[in-house]
């Protein structure tokens, strides 16, 4: 039964011929030609998917695109040893990045819209996540290319890696003189790279790819000791990135918890928060009262109790801020946004209020009447008074008001038609529904 189960995991009877793989992958690592021209065509659609923020139109280019080859092509060289195919498979990748890197840029130079949307803002920022998806979609790429049944793995992975965006969210950085939209977006890049070329090269181990061998034992030797010194460049940074994502990931969960149990302040109410991993910062923004330095003093110390000691807390509050912040051209757009914030805040918290009076004045005159009906009709037990809407066939709501009553007789008809067209006058409504119990 072990038996069993076991050789339903084995990939290696399903195995290509080694020389058909590495001519397969060989020939995807050159970038030039028609390579080159549906890499560009790639970056140029890529970029207009995320000009006009669609999420199908970047799946598109991301399908098109050519530019796991040099990356397989490296995982691959450093796997069997094969320093002219390594030399091969870096230089075409610097040739690709470079060439769509220049693409994106020239066409955010060009394009009239420079928002960033969401399909931008989300390549600027990796996470944890995005380094797990890279290695096991490397995993996917190279398994299958090493499989007689490829399938439609390869356009998959494509899609999951997801290269393309990276680069053309770097060139929108270079375009606008926003470098944080590049260091982030490039930093994406260089993770999907790292941990694709890993997989293949961890893969190709797995499988037991025939290790090339020089005819000149030194020659050999030199070349085994570039390779694994790129070897130990890859492993170093990847292991730097897997941790450091790790860590910011777990200081943003921890932060949101902090604001989410600690950060309330009576007669305060949070308009903006902004949680900064790298530089273990919190900074929140209030409207409403004075928040005394006591109570921000009493918030900071609680920061260790959720394992932020070393974070820092910056406390903004108030119209003083706004006028600070309106008072700072370089920050006109987040004083625009804060208070963008602040009067939909009111609103919400106007239309609360109205609520609140409706209701009170609901119960207010739903025991004035109570207390007129009983002198009039002492066997009554209860009356109930609430606003609803009248939904007919012609789809229309119209609001109404429902009132019922219940009595311990029975009334005759005479009293309860005198008992409502009371209520109408009283109410000052003919559209009343009146219901007895």
């Amino acid at each position: 039964m072990n038996n069993a189960l076991i050789e339903k995991f084995r990939i290696r009877q399903e195995k290509e011929d080694v020389s058909v793989i590495i001519e397969s992958i060989d020939k995807g690592v050159v970038f030039k030609g028609t390579n080159l021209w549906v890499l560009i065509f790639a970056i140029f659609i890529a970029s207009l998917g995320l000009n006009v923020n669609s999420t199908a139109v970047i799946i598109g280019a991301m399908l098109i695109s050519p530019l796991m080859g040099p990356i397989m092509g490296i995982g691959l060289a450093v796997g069997i040893n094969d320093l002219p195919l390594l030399r091969k498979s870096i230089y075409n990748y610097c040739v690709a990045t470079g060439a769509a890197l220049a693409t994106s840029t020239l066409f955010f130079l060009l394009s009239p819209l420079d928002d960033a949307h969401s399909e931008i803002l989300a390549r600027t920022s990796p996470n944890i996540y995005d380094v797990l998806i890279a290695l096991f979609g490397g995993l996917a790429g190279i398994i299958a290319t090493s499989s007689k049944q490829k399938g439609n793995v390869i356009p998959g992975v494509a899609i999951a890696t997801a290269l393309m965006p990276p680069l053309c969210t770097a060139g929108y950085g270079l375009a606008t003189l926003q470098f944080y939209f590049f260091t982030g977006a490039f930093y994406l890049f260089i993770i999907n790279t790292v941990f694709i070329a890993l997989a293949t090269f961890i893969t190709t181990r797995f499988l037991k790819f025939p290790f090339k061998h020089l005819p000149d034992k030194k020659a050999d030797t030199r070349a085994q000791r570039i390779i694994w010194g790129i070897v130990i460049l890859t492993i170093l940074p990847s292991i730097y990135f897997g941790y450091d994502l790790v860590q910011q990931d777990k200081f943003v969960k921890k932060a949101n918890q902090f604001v989410e149990l600690e950060a309330k302040f009576p007669n305060d109410y949070l308009l903006q928060k902004n949680i900064d991993p790298k530089k273990k910062s919190i900074t929140l923004t209030y409207g409403g009262a004075e928040i005394v330095k006591e109570d921000i003093a009493r918030l900071q110390q609680k920061l260790k109790s959720f394992d932020l000691g070393n974070a820092s807390l910056e406390i903004n509050q108030g119209f003083a801020y706004l006028a600070a912040v309106k008072g700072n051209t370089e920050n006109n757009e987040q004083a625009e946004r804060l208070n963008f914030i602040l009067k939909a805040k009111e609103t919400e918290l106007q239309a609360l209020q109205h609520k609140m009076d409706s209701l009170q004045q609901f119960n207010a005159q739903g025991r004035q009447l109570f207390d007129e009906i009983k002198t009039q009709y002492p066997d009554i037990n209860s009356l109930v008074l609430s606003a609803g809407n009248d939904f007919k066939s012609d789809t229309i709501s119209r609001p109404t008001v429902l009132v019922a009553l219940s009595f311990s007789g029975k009334r005759s008809s005479t009293d309860k038609g005198k008992i409502e067209n009371w209520l109408k006058t009283r109410l000052r409504n003919n559209a009343l529904k009146v219901y007895f119990q």
